[in-house]
């Protein structure tokens, strides 16, 4: 039995593939996108997170803490991204739950224990599994055995993906799940690597690889204010989601701010901290472009 670093099991989720859904978030991405909204999937190891708005000022964080050992106040202790060592100390002696670990490892069977609780509700509703992230193919070998002990639950299952990875391991992994959604961000791959950090050379490859032996494919379109909104950029992706062949339908996936405060809190830096989320109107314009294109189209929340 495999294992892996989860960081949240979301259940009664309505936004991740059809029906009600359990949402699996597995560590780890090899994308910096500035707009994620889970930024503590980043990094495939537990961080420390610190929710201020519980945060009474103690100081008993900076009392244990190794890193602040000699601090001439007591005070709250920062959370260091790039030094803190996740010892958990600081997490047991806060006393309000100001602090959490980020990520905690589990076995295939603790995951299925947890997914199995709500198979009514997906039977019911036509839902499932989702396995998400950070990026779920990050974890190969913990995700194939997740998704077979799925199939073999009766339940089915969906991947959230951005697509980067090897060929050989995204088309058996993808053959292994009964819905595919595919992120697709930028077509140039000048601003996606600047963008997202990566080229999307690879990203493009494995869609095409994935649309010639999966039968049913969501297209995922984050809709980013002047970066991914560009008339360029969306007619592009919709002359591509036009040409694939087993693309069910596209969604529109608006930006919103939620990860701004979660990047605060892991002591990460958010490059895109002013960015507002797109009107009503954009998010209508978009649609059009891929409405236009003849493909079924979305919006998500």
């Amino acid at each position: 039995m495999q294992s892996g670093i989860v960081f949240n099991i979301q259940r009664y989720s309505i936004q991740d593939g059809p029906g009600i859904r359990t949402t699996v978030f597995l560590k780890g991405c090899p994308l910096r996108c500035g707009w994620c909204h889970n930024p503590e999937g980043q990094s495939p190891l537990p961080q420390l997170m610190l929710v201020e708005t519980r945060c009474i000022g103690c100081g008993e964080c900076t009392v244990v803490c190794p890193l602040c050992e000699g601090a001439a106040e007591r005070k709250p202790a920062p959370v260091l991204a790039d030094r803190c060592k996740v010892c958990g100390r600081c997490v047991e002696a806060c006393p309000t739950g100001a602090r959490r670990i980020v990520g905690r490892r589990m076995s295939t069977g603790e995951v299925m224990s947890e997914l199995l609780k709500d198979k009514v509700f997906y039977a019911e509703s036509g839902g499932g599994v989702t396995f998400s992230g950070g990026e779920p193919l990050a974890q190969p070998e913990f995700l194939g055995d997740l998704l077979r002990a799925c199939r073999a639950g009766g339940l089915h299952t969906a991947i959230d993906t951005c697509g980067f990875g090897s060929t050989e391991t995204v088309v058996a992994l993808g053959q292994l799940a009964d819905l595919i959604l595919f992120d697709v961000k930028l077509m140039d791959d000048v601003l996606h690597r600047r963008y997202t950090g990566v080229s999307n050379e690879q990203i493009l490859a494995n869609l095409s690889a994935l649309d010639a032996v999966h039968r049913n494919l969501w297209l995922r379109v984050p809709l980013i204010p002047g970066i991914t909104d560009t008339p360029a950029n969306l007619e592009a992706t919709a002359k591509l989601a036009s040409s694939l062949h087993n693309v069910r339908r596209v969604t529109i996936l608006p930006y919103h701010k939620t990860g701004v405060q979660k990047f605060r809190r892991l002591g990460m830096e958010c490059v895109l901290e002013s960015l507002e989320p797109p009107t009503q109107q954009q998010l209508n314009a978009a649609a059009a472009v891929f409405e236009s294109a003849g493909l079924p189209v979305a919006l998500g929340a």
